[in-house]
């Protein structure tokens, strides 16, 4: 109840503050787990990927954002779970993997950080997809967040990461590189038609 409240008030307003319009939501399967994966370039990020569906998507949110009374009570009602600064803890990773198993969607964001944006992705979102067996839907966020400005975000078809299943290490870093070239030729060939 509380997290569809929410969705539809983040429709509302990133569609009207940043005209954000949603392409590609025929690619979210209906039910089973996903690791939806996105480039990242700003704060509204989680709002913007997981506002279009109808699918609940859960979120790791710095472990500080908890210590505020409000933000505590407010952001597991929004599907965020705390992760702590400098590393994904056990317990996050089979938090995730537990969710992704009982059917539910995580929204990763594989680059880490804004800071760095179109870089190497990490290993995270790779490795819960294939311990998991979940989907990789990738994700793309095309725009610059400038008020009243179109933006779009663009959910492509399924990353299939199976050749990796039992590769190791050096298997999920090529698993990454697989979804964020993905992510990047999309951002590339849907930038030019805001």
């Amino acid at each position: 109840m509380t997290y569809r409240f929410f969705r539809g008030l983040f429709r509302l307003m990133i569609s009207f503050l940043f005209r954000v319009r949603a392409e590609g939501l025929e690619h979210i399967p209906a039910q089973g787990g996903v690791v939806l994966c996105s480039n990242h370039i700003s704060n509204w990020d989680p709002l913007t990927l997981g506002c279009p569906l109808e699918r609940k998507v859960n979120y790791m949110a710095k472990a500080e954002l908890f210590n505020f009374p409000v933000m505590k009570q407010v952001l597991p009602r929004i599907g965020a779970f705390p992760v702590k600064r400098g590393g994904v803890s056990k317990e996050s990773i089979r938090l995730s993997l537990q969710l992704l198993r009982s059917g539910e969607i995580i929204g990763i964001f594989p680059e880490g950080s804004r800071s760095n944006a179109g870089g190497m992705g990490k290993k995270g979102a790779a490795s819960l997809a294939v311990k998991s067996g979940a989907t990789v839907i990738p994700a793309a966020i095309i725009g610059n967040y400038s008020l009243f400005r179109p933006m779009k975000i663009v959910y492509g078809p399924p990353v299939d990461l199976q050749e990796f299943a039992d590769a190791g290490s050096e298997g999920l870093e090529q698993a990454t590189d697989k979804i964020m070239s993905t992510i990047r030729q999309m951002t590339h060939q849907h930038a030019s038609n805001l």
